[in-house]
């Protein structure tokens, strides 16, 4: 059966260093009739497991330890003892949601996962976090970015670029280096292509670009230059507050 790609959306609320920001989530899910991969478990458990239905869960990929990535990774993973991947870098993080576990595998970079006779390439892409990663599937002309890249350019957190540097860094040198046609399949908002982005990233390395002052989930007003942040801390999750 020909894998494909299916998208689950949850909102919540993210506290960071006592502000409430409004998010919304993309879980993406990755296989055939059969069998899945969950992308980003975030917050809802029982509906991303109404939308895997029957289907086995092989394993719940984690592109950042951030709690709106990760709320839901150990229920969605129990039904199935599916195994819970992310980078090492970022268990710090993960420990501030899940205090007496630990994920099963510690990604690395050029690791793979298959599913459905599809690879998942794991390509490190710090930056909104330090063991940020994006998963790269050239069968599916697909890339699941995370944070690091969004339909608008650089993803933020609480409004910042924690290392904008290593952001960008990222971005050129492994998210840049595919194919135009590249489906780019962000943790917030809608899709867009490599394409589509890449001319902008000379603008992004001068700092001439302006973007809206928005949360996550792309509300707000106002515009701020794109410059590097402070290192963002005290991040807390309320699953499903409107």
């Amino acid at each position: 059966m020909t894998a494909r790609i299916e998208r689950v959306v949850t909102e919540g609320v993210v506290d960071i260093d006592g502000t409430e920001h409004k998010v919304e989530n993309n879980t993406w899910i990755v296989g055939d009739d059969d069998e899945v991969i969950v992308i980003d478990a975030a917050r809802d458990a029982d509906k991303i497991m109404e939308q895997v239905g029957e289907r086995e869960v092989l394993a719940v990929i984690c592109t950042a330890g951030l709690p709106d990535h990760v709320a839901a990774a150990i229920e969605v993973a129990s039904r199935d003892e599916a195994v819970i991947a992310l980078h090492p870098k970022d268990k710090p993080l993960w420990r501030e949601t899940w205090r007496e576990t630990w994920p099963d595998i510690d990604m690395e970079d050029d690791g793979v996962f298959e599913v459905a006779g599809v690879q998942l390439d794991v390509l490190e892409t710090p930056g909104i976090t330090p063991g940020g990663v994006s998963l790269y599937s050239e069968g599916l002309k697909a890339v699941f970015t995370g944070k690091a890249l969004q339909a608008d350019g650089p993803g933020k957190l609480g409004g910042e670029y924690p290392a904008l540097a290593d952001q960008l860094t990222s971005i050129g040198g492994r998210l840049f280096t595919l194919p135009a046609e590249t489906r780019v399949l962000p943790a917030h908002g809608e899709e867009v292509t490599i394409g589509d982005l890449e001319p902008h990233f000379d603008d992004w390395v001068s700092g001439s670009l302006t973007r809206s002052k928005t949360d996550d989930e792309g509300e707000g007003e106002g515009e701020t230059p794109l410059t590097d942040g402070t290192k963002i801390s005290g991040i807390t999750l309320s699953p499903g507050d409107d």
